[in-house]
């Protein structure tokens, strides 16, 4: 009898620690997630915005500039997501930013990925010399960007996830055009473009756009463990709206979208949404063939916002059901781009312009012609022939997130979410940094804005580099997928 009751008791304590083992082999991931939102709203002026080729100096702020961060964590991997409100954060300020945030909360610096909305309306990220305004600033933006990261850890959370998009087509439109025959003038270099950016309107002057359009608004919705909205990321890719009373600091559609959803959602004071800038290097909120009807200053910016904000909650509808077991991966790579450097024609050229000193010659010469000139000297001064420039890949369950440190092409974009293996893909500009615009070989042989040299600053086939290197990324976490989720 005792020899079976020891039998017996072994036999169902073998039985318990099977269940237990298959338990722990078949638990799911149990995702967390953490959401902050860090006011960066300059507090000392004047500050010259520097969206433009004229000084735009900023008295005061005309509504709050933010920094605003997701993190995520599936217990394995942990990662940083955060958009700010700024024309364009620097590198050094970026990854000045991570690493403070590293330290505090042992997130590795190269799975943080910090984007810029792109707004034309902010200040200075960058400026360590100069007017006592724009160095505190600085110091502001810094600790700003690294505070909403380690908010957000500090706010882990058991979350569930989920992803979609839906698309906002009128809002969006390619402003590079095809002229009539006899419509071009000479760009800034005396030479003629096949295309042109933001031109004349009228049928008598335009022809055809020079490319397509990405209407989708992209979001990754995170709910709380009671099932309640805790942080929305959106990404669309539309320049600015613009149209800022002058002399104010603002936040653009970016922050006027971020205001808005919470009531799209019924978010509560904890809730964090946030829409970063998609691929919209030649994209924006200008109808060239359609009469808009005149606006109030920031009208046109929450019309755009409210709308956003209304795609953004059907996006969510198309969600069938957030998930708790995702998992996470993100891989970084960094990219050697060589400089382009102008020709000896151009030098030539650049330096007649600079020479020009009579105000009748100088009124003969193309618009922005010495601002190009002096573009085209500092690119041949420039010390360094290359730059290194980060590209990121996450991977949030079937949702994959490409991050590029440039004003991207939509084609460029485009072309990622096609050839991605992920069921659906968001691709984000400006992410890490701005190393002016990335146009394809084909929109450089078209010519225009983008592809000039000076506000293009790498090597002409770049795309290609960097869309070669995100689909290796991508193919890379989607094997790890497989294995995982």
């Amino acid at each position: 009898m005792r020899s079976f009751l020891t039998w017996f008791m072994l036999s169902l304590l073998a039985t318990v620690l099977l269940s237990a083992t298959d338990a722990v082999a078949d638990s799911p991931v149990s995702l967390r997630a953490g959401a902050a939102s860090v006011d960066v709203t300059p507090k000392e002026f004047p500050l010259n915005m520097p969206g433009g080729f004229s000084a735009n100096m900023a008295e005061s702020a005309h509504d709050p500039l933010h920094a605003r961060a997701m993190v995520l964590d599936d217990g394995t991997t942990k990662l940083a997501m955060v958009v700010v409100d700024s024309l364009g954060v620097s590198p050094e300020v970026i990854e000045e930013a991570k690493a403070i945030a590293s330290r505090e909360t042992g997130i590795p610096a190269s799975q943080m990925l910090v984007c810029s909305t792109h707004s034309h309306s902010c200040p200075p990220s960058g400026v360590t010399e100069g007017s006592a305004p724009e160095v505190a600033y600085r110091k502001l933006l810094l600790n700003g960007i690294a505070r909403s990261i380690i908010d957000a850890h500090a706010g882990l959370q058991p979350a569930s996830v989920g992803a979609a998009a839906h698309p906002l087509e009128e809002e969006v439109f390619n402003r590079r055009w095809f002229l009539k025959p006899g419509k071009m003038q000479p760009n800034p270099f005396g030479r003629m473009d096949i295309v042109k950016m933001n031109p004349p309107r009228g049928p008598e002057v335009l022809d055809r756009p020079a490319g397509p359009t990405d209407p989708d608004i992209t979001i990754i919705s995170v709910l709380n463990a009671k099932k309640k909205p805790l942080a929305l990321f959106a990404n669309y890719s539309l320049h600015y709206v613009g149209a800022i009373p002058r002399g104010q600091v603002s936040a653009d559609y970016f922050g006027e979208f971020s205001r808005v959803m919470p009531s799209r959602v019924n978010g509560d004071e904890d809730f964090v949404a946030m829409m970063s800038n998609g691929t919209s290097g030649d994209i924006n909120n200008i109808p060239f063939n359609v009469t808009r009807p005149p606006r109030a200053p920031f009208e046109q910016i929450q019309i755009v916002a409210r709308k956003a904000a209304d795609t953004a909650w059907f996006a969510r509808q198309k969600i069938e059901q957030h998930r708790s077991n995702v998992s996470l991966g993100m891989v970084q790579r960094e990219v050697e781009l060589r400089y382009r450097r102008p020709t000896d024609d151009e030098l030539t050229y650049a330096k007649m312009v600079l020479a020009t000193k009579d105000e009748k010659e100088l009124a003969k010469l193309p618009r922005l012609a010495e601002a190009y000139a002096r573009r085209t000297m500092n690119a041949a001064e420039r010390k360094e022939d290359t730059v290194i420039v980060k590209l990121q890949a996450i991977r949030i369950g079937d949702l994959a997130v490409c991050g590029i440190p440039f004003e991207t092409l939509v084609e460029i974009g485009l072309e990622l979410k096609d050839r991605s293996p992920f069921p659906q893909t968001m691709v984000i500009g400006l992410a890490n940094g701005r190393y002016g615009y990335l146009p394809t070989p084909e929109q450089h042989r078209l010519g225009g804005y983008e592809t000039w040299l000076g506000t293009n600053w790498v090597q002409k086939d770049a795309s290609v580099i960097l869309v070669d290197n995100l689909t290796e990324m991508l193919a890379e976490l989607n094997a790890s997928r497989a294995t995982t989720d």
